[in-house]
């Protein structure tokens, strides 16, 4: 049976040793620090870039599509420059996953 890491979007998803279960979002909470970020041209359709970038891990790509559900739809194809999304501190990312 695969358990998935604290990280991970499916770690709260039911699971058993055939298969994993329909995916439980995990909604990211929205934090009085949390910072207004335009997306740039070097991260277009590329989540996981700026999730390295900002906090070391490309694992991390699905936090910016849980924060900013009601901007971004689809985690890739609406990852556009000039978009204008919110990204949390990583002191309280890491706080809310457990790591």
């Amino acid at each position: 049976m695969a358990i998935y890491q604290s990280t991970s979007p499916y770690s709260i998803t039911e699971q058993n040793n055939l298969y994993l279960d329909l995916l439980k979002i995990r909604p990211v909470p929205a934090e009085a620090d949390d910072f207004l970020y335009t997306i740039e041209n070097q991260y277009k359709h590329r989540p996981d870039l700026l999730a390295y970038d900002l906090y070391g891990d490309p694992k991390l790509w699905w936090v910016f599509t849980q924060r900013n559900m009601e901007v971004i739809k689809d985690p890739i194809y609406d990852f556009e420059p000039g978009k204008r999304i919110y990204i949390p501190k990583e002191s309280n990312l890491k706080k809310f996953l457990g790591v």
